[in-house]
């Protein structure tokens, strides 16, 4: 599967890389991914609490959706069993964490939107470097951008409701 996601994008593409003012925070092994926006994390080794965070600036495809599944793995195939530190920005209103995720130099927000698996979620972010790697995605029809028209999951959700 991991083939699939690479396929998206060429080799000469450069990896989003973390911006400084996301080098420090909470540092813990992923220990679920849930789907390409939000993953469990486990802080402090055996018994210690887990931590479940949405990532922050970004919107991935609903499982069910296209590339939904696509974008999980990808995700999974990232930063599952890795440590990763997490720079939390706030809450949800589900109590997630809501943060940028870091694996070593790799600022893993930035990187699913770069490879065309999430959306750059600029009714919550402002972030330049999220929109540029959208336009970059988009551009060179990188994931789910080689649809022609790619329903963004906010739409997908409205129109899908949870039961």
């Amino acid at each position: 599967m991991l083939l699939v996601c690479t396929a998206c994008t060429p080799a000469t593409a450069p990896a989003t890389s973390v911006p400084a003012r996301h080098q420090k925070g909470i540092a813990g092994k992923v220990v679920s991914v849930h789907d390409g926006d939000t993953l469990t994390l486990q802080s402090g080794g055996r018994g210690s609490k887990k931590l479940k965070v949405r990532l922050e600036g970004i919107d991935a495809p609903e499982i069910g959706q296209p590339y939904g599944d696509v974008s999980r793995q990808a995700l999974n195939n990232m930063v599952y069993g890795r440590m990763v530190t997490i720079v939390p920005v706030t809450v949800d209103k589900y109590g997630r964490t809501v943060g940028r995720v870091v694996l070593g130099r790799l600022d893993v927000n930035g990187e699913m939107v770069r490879i065309g698996l999430a959306w750059w979620y600029d009714r919550y972010s402002q972030d330049a470097g999220l929109s540029q790697a959208q336009q970059q995605a988009r551009y060179y029809h990188w994931g789910l951008w080689r649809d022609e028209n790619p329903t963004p999951p906010w739409t997908w959700r409205n129109i899908h409701p949870r039961r």
